[in-house]
């Protein structure tokens, strides 16, 4: 049975039984290639990017605001 093919049976099950529908097939590709890159980069010790690490250094800090606010 094909990805689609799994999708539109369990669509149906769903509305049959009143429940919301599952996600499309690849609706959520892009989040989950971004959490097991960053899952990669925790496991081999590196450290965090981005918004979290912003945020985790504004918190460290003491809440500063930054310089350009």
């Amino acid at each position: 049975m094909s990805i689609t093919q799994q999708y539109f049976l369990d669509s149906y099950r769903a509305r049959r039984h009143g429940e919301p529908a599952p996600p499309a097939p690849g609706a959520h590709d892009w989040q989950v290639a971004r959490d097991l890159r960053r899952f990669r980069a925790v496991v081999a010790g590196r450290p965090a990017h981005g918004r979290i690490r912003q945020a985790l250094g504004r918190w460290l800090r003491g809440r500063r605001p930054h310089p350009g606010c």
